[in-house]
């Protein structure tokens, strides 16, 4: 862990220009976020970021935890705080202003254009998300497996995803993965 001023700057630098790109919600940069903290400053390795996103998405709240948890592994409860207010505050101020833009220039047809074309692209940058944390959570054939049935499951059937989650999990505990 390191706590320096630096490291601190480089983080909340790192985040404030990804909140910016988070088009879709925190969950379309984490991507970015793994290349990152992974690739680029070796801050986590691949386990540590598939097992600081699963403990993300098991907390209350939003998804943007994962933010939090990547800064307080880095740097403390600091390096979280830092993170988060990174993360939060440029998208904060810019979707005041975009609100009020939107608002004003609601019914005009490049609205309605504009808003339609971030459909596909918020699609995509999800879908990036999921092969990211699929490949990184699938250190075996088991695994990958588990994970080809939950998705196809939770994309096909009408069950609620708890379930599919909790076969998985009793798998794990089985040491079947």
């Amino acid at each position: 862990m390191k706590s320096g001023a630096g490291t601190l700057l480089t983080l909340a630098g790192f985040f404030a220009v990804l909140s910016l790109f988070s088009v879709g919600g925190g969950n379309s940069a984490v991507p970015e976020m793994h290349r990152y903290a992974v690739d680029v400053q070796h801050w986590l390795t691949d386990q540590q970021f598939a097992d600081t996103f699963a403990l993300a998405q098991l907390t209350p709240g939003p998804n943007l935890i994962i933010v939090a948890l990547v800064g307080f592994h880095v740097a403390g409860v600091l390096g979280g705080v830092v993170a988060m207010l990174a993360m939060c505050g440029p998208t904060g101020v810019a979707a005041y202003f975009v609100g009020r833009a939107s608002e004003r220039f609601r019914g005009k047809m490049w609205h309605s254009a504009i808003s339609r074309g971030l459909v596909p692209v918020t699609i995509g940058l999800t879908a990036a998300s999921a092969t990211v944390i699929a490949t990184t959570a699938d250190y075996g054939w088991t695994a990958g497996a588990v994970t080809v049935v939950t998705a196809v499951t939770c994309y096909f059937a009408r069950i609620n995803p708890i379930w599919v989650f909790a076969g998985a999990a009793a798998l794990g505990l089985a040491g079947l993965v």
